[in-house]
C-alpha cells in the first residue's frame, strides 16, 4: 500500500499527517545530539525537555531557523526519525508533501527536498504555507474570489492573498513566535534585571499576552536569575508588561498586511473587506492580535479553528487536489532535482 505523508516542517513544531489517518504526530522541532557518540539521542518532545538541561557533550538544537533549514544533518536526522516513527518501521517508501514559507529561495527548497529524500521519501512535493493554511482551514480557494491569510508560525509569518488556486500577492517576514519570546526575555531583563528562560517567556506569551487593550488584570509569576545578585528570584508580571514587550513586534506583522494590500488589485481588496482576514498558525492565538490587525486595516479579522493544525491539514488534503492547484504546489521533478 502506498503511504502518503504530509510534513509541516515548522521552526517550533513539526506536524505529520498520514493519508486517511489525519494528524499522527505533533512534536517540537528539536533534536538532541550526543557529540561523544556522534548519535541522535532524542527528537521532538523528549529532546525539547533537554533544552538548557544537558551536560555539554549533549546538545539540544532546533535545526530550523526562520522557517528554513539551518542545520542540514540535524534536519535529516530529525525527519528520518519522525518518518520512521510514523511509518511503523515498514520498508515502504512514502510520497511526501513538505510545507515551505512562500519566500524561500531555490537553494532552501533544495535543502528541504534533499532532507526528505535522504530520509527515505520516494517522491517529494512542496506546498507553500499560505495555500496549505487556507485549504486546511476549510476555505474553497478554487473560485476567483480573494482570501487573505496571515500564517504566523515559530520562525516566519506569511501574509498572502489567494484567488483561483494561486497566490496573487505574498510577503514573508521573519517575525513570529520565536521573536516574540525573545522580546519578552529582553524586556524583563531590561526592566526588572531578571533573566528568564525561553520556555518561561513562551508560557507568559501564551497565558497573559494582550497586544491590543491590556487591563493589568491578568497576572503571572515568573522565575529567573537576578542579574545583579546572581540569585534566583520570582516576579509577578501583568498583561501590561506583555503589551509593552510585544506591541512593536505585533505592529510589524500589521505593516506586512498593509504592504500586501497596497500592491493588490482593487477588486480583490473589495473581496477581503467582505471575506475578512484569516489568522492561522500558533501565533494567531496571541491575545489581541486579531483585534489589532482589524483596527489598523479596517477589515474583519478572525482566527481559524485549531489554527496550529491548519497547515498540516492542508498538506494532507493537498494530495487529492494536486491536479487543480495552480501554484504553491510543485512536483519536485520540475526542479530537475536528481
Amino acid at each position: 500500500m502506498a503511504l502518503d505523508i504530509g510534513i509541516d516542517l515548522g521552526t517550533a513544531n513539526i506536524i505529520i499527517t498520514v493519508s486517511g489517518k489525519g494528524i499522527v504526530l505533533n512534536e517540537p522541532s528539536v533534536v538532541a545530539y550526543d557529540r561523544k557518540k556522534k548519535a541522535v539521542v532524542a527528537v521532538g518532545t523528549e529532546a525539547y525537555k533537554m533544552i538548557g538541561r544537558t551536560p555539554e557533550y549533549i546538545v539540544a538544537v532546533r535545526p530550523l531557523k526562520d522557517g528554513v533549514i539551518s542545520d542540514n544533518d540535524m534536519t535529516q536526522a530529525m525527519i528520518k526519525e519522525f518518518i520512521h516513527i510514523v511509518n511503523g518501521g515498514f520498508m515502504v517508501k512514502p510520497r511526501v508533501v513538505l510545507c515551505v514559507p512562500s519566500s524561500v529561495t531555490d537553494v532552501e527548497r533544495r535543502a528541504v527536498v534533499e532532507a526528505a529524500l535522504s530520509a527515505g521519501a520516494r517522491k517529494v512535493y512542496l506546498i507553500e504555507e499560505p495555500i496549505a493554511a487556507l485549504i486546511g482551514a476549510g476555505i474553497d480557494i478554487s473560485k476567483p474570489n480573494g482570501t487573505m491569510v496571515v500564517d504566523i508560525g515559530g520562525g516566519t509569518s506569511d501574509v498572502a492573498i489567494v484567488s483561483f488556486n494561486g497566490i496573487v500577492q505574498s510577503r514573508s517576514v521573519k517575525m513570529a513566535g520565536n521573536k516574540f519570546d525573545a522580546a519578552v526575555i529582553r524586556y524583563i531583563t531590561q526592566k526588572y534585571k531578571i533573566l528568564i528562560g525561553e520556555k518561561t517567556a513562551e508560557k507568559a506569551k501564551m497565558e497573559i499576552a494582550n497586544v491590543f487593550n491590556p487591563t493589568g488584570q491578568k497576572k503571572m509569576t515568573v522565575r529567573g536569575r537576578h542579574l545583579l545578585k546572581g540569585l534566583p528570584e520570582s516576579l509577578e508580571i501583568t498583561d501590561v508588561d506583555m503589551y509593552e514587550a510585544l506591541h512593536d513586534n505585533a505592529m510589524e506583522i500589521v505593516e506586512q498586511v498593509k504592504l500586501v494590500l497596497e500592491s493588490t488589485p482593487p477588486e480583490l481588496v473589495g473581496d477581503i473587506l467582505s471575506n475578512g482576514i484569516l489568522l492561522t498558525g500558533g501565533g494567531a492565538m496571541l491575545g489581541g492580535l486579531a483585534e489589532l490587525i482589524s483596527d489598523h486595516v479596517g477589515a474583519p479579522c478572525f482566527i481559524a479553528e485549531k489554527p496550529i493544525e491548519c497547515v498540516a491539514r492542508g498538506v494532507e488534503m493537498a494530495f487529492s487536489m494536486s491536479n487543480s492547484l495552480l501554484d504553491g504546489f510543485e512536483q519536485v521533478q520540475l526542479y530537475g532535482f536528481k
